[in-house]
């Protein structure tokens, strides 16, 4: 089941979900909008390979914005810092964002429980688009849990991106044994 906002703010009381900044006018009828972080990250190298750690470099987006452009992948971050431990969190991007033609995450838009940092968004156009640093860009719903958790993520000693960032995080696939 998908949280209310009142099941989100019961679960803020409680501990289970934290959203920091917090603002009350961000939350919706079933979710909550996050905002672009001022921090960007492209990669060094055109071609990226999946078994070695692949360098990016990160920059400030500057208060007139920046300019997306197409066939380049950005990650961007959340300026939102979110925890969840009793449920399990997905990433949308907003509408808004969507009719401007860029789209916020490839395919890592599931959190798990026990997530706990700022959100890489993996974010791509299909032509240029100025974007700002603040601007809402996506809306986290929370799904309900059944059952106990044995392994929450922040604790696994298998977890890429438990680390606490408030910039964009490289992929980590290098990591994996394959």
């Amino acid at each position: 089941m998908i949280l209310t906002d009142t099941a989100i703010r019961d679960a803020m009381k409680k501990g289970e979900i934290v959203i920091d900044p917090f603002r009350p006018d961000c939350l919706g009828t079933n979710s909550y909008d996050v905002h672009l972080g001022k921090y960007l990250a492209t990669y060094v190298d055109r071609i990226l390979d999946a078994k070695k750690h692949n360098k990016v470099l990160h920059f400030e987006i500057p208060p007139d914005g920046y300019i997306l452009q197409p066939g380049t992948l950005y990650l961007g971050v959340t300026e939102e810092y979110t925890e969840t431990h009793n449920s399990v969190p997905f990433l949308e991007g907003k509408s808004s964002v969507g009719r401007l033609g860029i789209d916020i995450h490839a395919t890592a838009g599931k959190g798990d429980v026990g997530f706990c940092n700022t959100w890489t968004l993996e974010i791509s156009c299909v032509q240029p688009v100025r974007i700002y640093a603040g601007m809402p860009v996506g809306q986290l719903i929370y799904f309900s849990i059944d059952g106990e958790v044995e392994h929450f993520y922040h604790s696994k000693l298998s977890a890429k991106y438990a680390g606490r960032t408030i910039k964009p995080v490289e992929s980590m696939m290098w990591k994996n044994k394959f």
